[in-house]
């Protein structure tokens, strides 16, 4: 014969709301609710061009005309030029970090060597930079 633990209904909801309180699931509330919505109607040629302007700066189309409503002007991201640069600069971070291991290996004089020639090519990338 088997014998199940009694139980009361109320002990379960009670652990279910607990439980709820404590870790209510789900996703997380957003500090600021867009409350208010309203609609932009715009011809083929018009939407064409707003999303192009939205993708050339980097954003949704209803993020750029959004910020355009409220600031009046739209910072573009970066260019591919700019990220190019900045993926060098990232490449030339580690080369130094590699620079850094390999004096403390193989002695002071060489890693001077290379950290010459590792000095040249970032001025180069600053000068693109700027």
């Amino acid at each position: 014969m088997l014998f199940l633990p009694l139980v009361n209904k109320d002990d379960e909801d009670m652990e279910k709301e607990e439980a709820y309180e404590r870790h209510p699931g789900g996703r997380p509330k957003k500090p600021v609710r867009k409350e208010s919505a309203t609609g932009v109607r715009f011809s083929k040629a018009e939407y064409f061009i707003v999303k192009q302007k939205a993708s050339k700066a980097g954003l949704k189309v209803t993020a750029y005309i959004r910020q355009m409503a409220v600031e009046g002007k739209v910072d573009a991201a970066m260019g591919e030029e700019e990220r190019q640069s900045v993926r060098q600069l990232a490449g030339m971070a580690n080369n130094l970090n590699q620079l850094a291991r390999k004096a403390h290996e193989e002695g002071l004089m060489k890693a001077m060597m290379m950290f010459h020639g590792f000095i040249e090519k970032l001025d180069g990338e600053f000068k693109k930079i700027k």
